[in-house]
């Protein structure tokens, strides 16, 4: 683990280990972290709780823009978090996800 004055950065191992159109959770320090590979390509990290009702967030259905929640449904956008099913839910965090030479690497800063 890197830590800079506003970023922790961890490499959490081989890419690969998240496979194409699913998401993996991941303990990053204390803070749950959800990373997805959609099938159009990349790499999006989450915290991997929902705020409505604690459902985890990496075994929700991931289409190329969204996740959503496999307890009630609630929809969150992987570039930012942002809650787009309504119901007054809170967003979640985002992080950044990056390849490094075929590892995953997660930046707890959001992006």
């Amino acid at each position: 683990m890197t830590a800079s004055d506003e970023a922790v950065s961890v490499r959490l191992g081989p890419v690969d280990q998240v496979p194409v159109g699913e998401g993996r959770a991941f303990l990053v320090g204390d803070e749950p972290v959800a990373v997805f590979r959609p099938r159009s390509g990349g790499l999006h990290a989450l915290r991997a709780i929902c705020p409505h009702r604690g459902g985890p967030l990496a075994d929700g259905l991931l289409d190329d823009e969204v996740v959503m929640c496999p307890l009630h449904n609630h929809r969150f956008t992987l570039s930012s978090g942002e809650c787009v099913s309504g119901g007054g839910v809170d967003d979640v965090a985002a992080y950044t996800a990056r390849d490094e030479d075929g590892e995953l690497v997660v930046s707890l800063v959001a992006p």
